[in-house]
């Protein structure tokens, strides 16, 4: 079973303010004290409740800021409650920031086995995997290099052929990923469909309203790092739409 529980959940960071120092007062001060730089809080997120289960696929919307990757990273277990509490139980595959954490002096293949085992593969699991990996990669004989010799392109094909091996029962997506050239997005966007169909429970973060609407069974509406509204896909964008645009959006047609 897979399933979603945060209650009351909040997320603070802790930031020191910068504020200019002429040369004198840097100099007066010393060079090696510790900043006297006042600290700010950052309330990422705050106050949230959220429910899902299996066959849930939840869509988060909001403007740029608003706390959809946040909450994506507190699902995902990189940012920790300050308050409140987080639930989550099934296999996460999480698919953002998948470029980060490559080992730059290691080979491709290395690389696979590093980030095949931080996504709880084992031995034995990956050993069935690896040349699947390797061949949707199509990155052939550079698999034999170190990755700092790799493009931004080449990169991101390892990440997602790596990170979209994996049976997922909780997916975290953030974005629509465009990786590699047209034929490679082309397979990435099947591999992606696939994902989103074998998960159990699915949590997505999009600015394309109309996947949210076709994809998703419930929405959430993110604003300053707190949930304005959550619900129906379609009541919750059209009232997002609106209060974007200050237009009501057009009647949809439905089906006969």
């Amino acid at each position: 079973m897979a399933k979603i529980e945060l209650t009351d959940l909040s997320v603070t960071f802790s930031a020191h303010q910068q504020k200019r120092v002429s040369l004198k007062e840097y100099l007066v001060r010393g060079l090696f004290r510790r900043s006297s730089n006042p600290v700010l809080k950052v309330h990422a997120l705050s106050g949230i409740n959220l429910s899902a289960r299996d066959g849930d696929r939840v869509g988060v919307i909001g403007h740029n800021g608003a706390g959809k990757t946040t909450l994506l990273k507190t699902l995902a277990g990189v940012y920790p409650p300050t308050e409140g509490t987080r639930e989550v139980e099934g296999k996460i595959c999480s698919l953002f920031d998948i470029t980060l954490g490559f080992e730059q002096e290691a080979s491709g293949w290395e690389n696979i086995l590093y980030r095949a085992y931080l996504q709880g593969e084992t031995p034995t699991s990956i050993r069935n995997k690896i040349d699947g990996i390797a061949a949707f990669s199509e990155l052939g004989d550079f698999l034999n290099i170190a990755v700092r010799n790799y493009s931004a392109g080449m990169l991101m094909r390892l990440a997602f052929s790596i990170a979209t091996a994996v049976e997922p029962e909780v997916l975290l997506v953030d974005e629509v990923l465009a990786v590699g050239d047209l034929a490679f997005q082309r397979k990435a966007q099947a591999r992606m469909r696939e994902l989103m169909g074998a998960s159990r429970l699915m949590v997505i973060v999009a600015h394309d309203l109309e996947t949210i609407r076709s994809m998703c069974t419930h929405v959430v509406w993110m604003a300053h790092g707190r949930i304005l509204k959550q619900g129906d896909p379609n009541e919750v964008v059209d009232e997002y739409v609106e209060a974007v645009t200050g237009k009501k959006p057009e009647p949809r047609l439905v089906a006969a």
